[in-house]
């Protein structure tokens, strides 16, 4: 369970959700930390219909011990169309987008997937802790697999329970709403968007 220090459970080997509201369908997750260097690997797939269009995204994210993202890879796969992309992103900061230089994506640490509620992790563990509002850019990858800047802000809680809950905003969009989460910093409740099915 998270503690008073704000530290949170062990990630669970899979998780899984249903999307509801803007679309439906299913998302299912895995997770493994590497031994050697503490980093994370998280990697699974979304089915998704939306607006009548169904769509399957895999993806695989790797972030270091302090849970700075360091690599990712999307496929899109649609009847009509298979789509690929590739993020990286050095020591330095710098991000690559298959292969190109992507200078407009500095200072980003994270990489948030449209298709995906599990990305929403990476900035909890990252700041969880250290309670109040922080500002955050990621790196967006719409579900055609175009690359964006979202500018993001999570209000952190002190951790004192097993579940708690943040306000989230992402003002390009004009949304924000409290993302609830578990014990170990998975989303629970995503309103509008998906339910954990804590039973998986």
């Amino acid at each position: 369970m998270a503690n008073d220090t704000g530290r949170l459970a062990a990630l669970p080997a899979t998780a899984a959700w249903r999307h509801l509201g803007l679309r439906a369908g299913f998302e299912i997750a895995h997770f493994a930390t590497n031994a050697r260097d503490g980093g994370t690997r998280l990697w699974g797939n979304s089915l998704i219909m939306e607006d009548g269009v169904g769509y399957a995204v895999t993806y695989s994210v790797s972030v270091d011990e302090n849970w700075k993202t360091r690599e990712a890879t999307i496929e899109t796969r649609t009847e009509q169309s298979t789509l690929t992309t590739r993020l990286l992103r050095d020591e330095g900061g710098t991000w690559t987008v298959d292969g190109r230089a992507r200078p407009d994506l500095a200072g980003c640490t994270d990489v948030d997937l449209e298709a995906s509620v599990v990305t929403n992790t990476l900035p909890i563990h990252r700041l969880v802790g250290n309670s109040g509002v922080h500002a955050v850019r990621a790196v967006y990858v719409r579900s055609d697999c175009t690359v964006d800047v979202l500018d993001q802000t999570y209000d952190i809680p002190a951790i004192d329970s097993t579940r708690f809950h943040c306000a989230y905003t992402a003002p390009q969009f004009g949304f924000a709403a409290d993302l609830y989460y578990d014990e170990t910093g998975l989303i629970l409740d995503y309103p509008g968007l998906a339910l954990r099915d804590v039973g998986a």
